[in-house]
């Protein structure tokens, strides 16, 4: 009895979920494998074989002269035997792994690199050893490691697929020619038919108009907008349906995030010091009014590679262009780098290494020590690129209160105060005053200055501090005409680049800055230079170069990149499954001539984003069900093929703004800037709590809510959110115990659900039409007979208080019963799966 009384809502929940039969979730570990993944082959070939090559090889390679402590570390075996003293390395295990005392020189007898040979390593570099062994120590290495071969062979290279330009073939002709609506489900059914299999039946109504909605707004649809898509016999209905999605506000908000996990947007710097970037959310909103405009995806590129270099019609447009280029930016950079030169090499890593995986699938950083392991991409590429880069200003802020420390802080740029007569929003309805009673948007305030205000005068910080709160809510809730023209607040200012001084950069060997070699003219990757690339002026970057070769026509990468993104997104996996390593150690398209023609048509159709995701919604192939052939199981298990639809769980965000959908609490208004925003400069854990940041209450779409690194929003990161530090194509997919666990337990899934059954309670409704409505305002249809009954005998049975009371209020009881059913509705798998 005790136990019913301390925990009621947990019992009358887990309960709920029984009578329901909501599935839990959970997930059995599977031991570890010796043969990597790509992305796990990449993080090791990229932050652990260099530093291994460069500080320890000498020593502890096969190729020593006298290997120290009969250790070798060129080699998997080497690494994981170990020497003298033990293991070097656990798979998995940090304490038993001997390269982290030893790294960390824990023990004086012990310290790796020794002072000699340069001394101990950065922090950073020592974090990227223990996130590797907690991977699991992916290794892909088989042999002791040889001496790295001399230049690059571009005539084998060219002959690989990624490297020559797209084809359109004509569509093929199929068997069931019957089947086929347009060229797309031409080329999927004949690719189908040559293995002997056949597309299953297309997916019901109610099935299709949720998959629709959410892949293309991310919102579920509701009861009311289910029930009109049905009753509409036209021809056109679902046409009627995708146009509107598409033209919604809510499309750009949906697919801005997409490309906010390739850009690995984040308001902090990350790294050992995590200090604040407030004006990153201007990039936010540059990039969600980028796809509501359907601006072609050949100028998106063009503006966030050189957007100061671009011209402009007004200073709105300026303004974009400015914002645009705070993509090279918001990368996550070691402020505690005390060598000067070593921090703006790794900055220009960070930046190569992002834009040639985000535009061209290409992970050009590999060969920063050395010619790429796997593909014709030679040092003396990376480092043409780098002088691009080398010759740029990254421009970030990070002018917080310990400023006299942070020797690498920069400016912002700045914004135009008001918006010319030409701009294409001056007509916009102008932003009414705040009445008497709303909070205004609180100036930014340092943490280091509130601290010391709240030592002399802790009544005055703490109305400080409430202002601040204030303020985040007011933003939250501003009407439409508020927030109708995007724009910054005169004045205003964002983090981007701008052109500093033009100058070559030296190969530095084994990727050491104090060990600079050739001196490399700025230039692209050779493998990808097409006839007719753009030459570089001496007195400039090169960064408008670069982003017209990044978008040309000729470019093999581009396109193909960006539609396999759009596909993955639309059906799970791309024709490519490695959706940012188009490279030798990434996967073979799936079906080349579909992957070429739709990259072809992507250019032809003026590179709009809107129109080709139409194409592709439209097909027959996208509107397939999700029913499962067992003999075509047999002969294609991971529907490479597209014969189904495959079952998608949902992403954090479409999970959390589903429920605030359900529970009629979602305001669809933007807020006006960023919680970061409204903290200001500061330096997270040391001054500025993560609870700031990682437990905000909210009640608009997760795209806006803060993304400050190590410490995102609570909701987002159980649900396998992004890394924001790195280029995230696909995001992984987990199934695990604290998932449900959070369902459960978490304060704002029992708010939400608290307020769907108080909205389910005022309607007026009978009965069995309130079980109806919560069914279809979580789920998107009726609930089955058996789902009926198990209901009513959960109802029934724990509430027996279905009549209201005095002033229309129902009894606490009936309150509780029916708010941990809404809250097993959001548990159950089929809330967060899309068929």
């Amino acid at each position: 009895m005790k136990f019913r009384t301390a925990l009621p809502r947990f019992e009358s929940f887990a309960c709920a979920v029984l009578l329901l039969g909501a599935p839990i979730s959970s997930r059995s570990y599977a031991a570890l494998t010796e043969t990597p993944d790509k992305a796990q082959a990449e993080f090791f070939e990229k932050n652990i074989r260099p530093v291994l090559s460069s500080k320890c090889y000498k020593c502890h390679s096969a190729e020593s002269k006298d290997v120290k402590g009969g250790l070798l570390l060129d080699s998997r075996d080497g690494i994981r035997e170990g020497g003298d003293s033990g293991h070097a390395v656990v798979p998995g295990d940090l304490g038993e792994s001997l390269i982290i005392k030893a790294l960390e020189w824990q023990d004086k007898d012990m310290r790796m690199p020794p002072q000699k040979e340069g001394g101990k390593l950065p922090d950073n570099v020592i974090a990227d050893f223990k996130q590797w062994i907690k991977m699991g120590a992916p290794d892909p290495r088989e042999a002791p490691a040889k001496v790295v071969k001399k230049g690059v062979d571009l005539e084998k290279g060219k002959s690989f697929w990624a490297f020559q330009a797209p084809k359109a073939a004509p569509a093929p002709v199929v068997k069931d020619q019957a089947w086929p609506r347009g060229d797309i489900d031409r080329f999927v059914l004949a690719a189908q038919e040559a293995k002997g299999l056949h597309p299953v039946a297309d997916a019901d109504r109610r099935t299709l108009i949720r998959r629709l909605y959410f892949d293309l707004i991310g919102l579920p649809p509701t009861p009311e907008e289910i029930d009109a898509f049905l009753k509409d016999k036209d021809s056109d209905a679902v046409e009627k349906v995708v146009d509107r999605l598409l033209a919604s506000p809510r499309f750009g908000e949906r697919w801005a995030r997409h490309w906010l996990d390739v850009a690995r947007y984040a308001e902090s710097s990350g790294k050992e010091r995590n200090v604040t970037f407030p004006t990153a959310w201007h990039y936010r909103d540059y990039v969600i009014d980028a796809f509501n405009a359907d601006k072609p995806y050949d100028e998106f590129i063009r503006e966030q590679v050189a957007g100061d270099l671009l011209p402009a019609s007004s200073t709105r447009e300026r303004d974009e262009h400015l914002m645009a280029t705070g993509f090279l930016a918001i990368g996550a950079i070691s402020l505690n780098e005390k060598n000067a030169e070593q921090f703006r090499m790794d900055e220009i890593d960070e930046q190569i290494d992002t834009t040639t995986r985000a535009v061209l699938g290409l992970t050009v950083a590999c060969a920063r020590c050395h010619d790429h392991k796997f593909d014709p991409i030679a040092q003396h590429d990376y480092y043409a690129l780098a002088g691009i880069f080398h010759s740029t200003k990254t421009l970030y802020g990070t002018n917080d209160a310990n400023a006299k420390k942070n020797k690498h802080a920069t400016p912002l740029l700045t914004l135009a105060p008001v918006e010319d007569a030409s701009s294409s929003t001056a007509s916009a309805a102008p932003e009414p005053a705040p009445a008497p009673s709303t909070p205004v948007p609180a100036r930014p305030i340092p943490a280091r200055r509130l601290e010391k205000l709240a030592k002399r005068d802790p009544q005055k910080a703490a109305q400080l501090r409430q202002q601040i709160a204030q303020a985040n809510a007011a933003a939250a809730n501003r009407p439409a005409a508020a927030v109708a023209a995007r724009g910054p607040v005169a004045p205003g200012q964002c983090m981007g680049v701008e052109e500093g001084r033009p100058s070559n950069c030296n190969v530095l060997v084994r990727g050491e800055v104090s060990q600079p070699g050739e001196n490399v003219p700025r230039g692209f990757v050779t493998i990808l230079n097409a006839a007719g690339a753009p030459a570089i002026p001496g007195n400039e970057s090169g960064r408008l170069e670069m982003a017209k070769w990044l978008t040309s026509p000729s470019n093999p990468l581009t396109a193909r990149v960006e539609v396999n993104r759009i596909w993955q997104h639309l059906f799970g996996q791309g024709l490519v499954r490695t959706a940012d390593n188009f490279g030798a150690s990434g996967e073979l398209p799936s079906n080349p001539e579909l992957l070429d023609y739709l990259a072809v048509q992507f250019m032809q159709d003026g590179w709009s984003e809107k129109k080709f995701i139409r194409s592709v919604v439209l097909s027959r192939t996208y509107q397939l069900s999700s029913a499962v052939n067992p003999g075509a199981m047999e002969v294609d298990p991971d529907n490479h093929l597209v014969w189904r639809a495959s079952s998608r769980r949902l992403d954090a965000e479409a999970i959390r703004d589903a429920i605030l959908t359900a529970s009629g609490q979602l305001q669809s208004n933007p807020p006006h800037g960023s919680v970061v925003a409204n903290v200001g400069d500061g330096n997270i854990g040391k001054g500025l709590k993560p609870e700031l940041f990682s437990n905000v209450k909210a009640d608009y779409r997760s795209v806006y809510l803060p993304i400050v690194r190590d410490f995102t929003p609570e909701v987002l990161d159980i649900f396998d959110f992004a890394e924001p530090s790195l280029v995230v194509a696909a995001r992984d997919v987990t199934n695990v115990p604290s998932q449900a666990l959070y369902l459960m337990n978490n304060s704002f899934v029992r708010e939400q659900a608290t307020a769907m059954c108080k909205r389910i309670l005022a309607s007026p409704l009978s009965y069995p039409e309130r079980i109806t409505l919560a069914y279809e305002s979580a789920l998107g249809r009726p609930p089955t007979a058996d789902e009926r009954t198990r209901a009513d005998c959960y109802l029934l049975n724990e509430a027996r208080a279905l009549i209201p009371v005095k002033n229309g209020r129902t009894n606490d009881a009936a309150e509780l019963s029916w708010s941990t059913f809404c809250q097993a509705l959001f548990a159950c798998a089929e809330f967060r799966y899309l068929q």
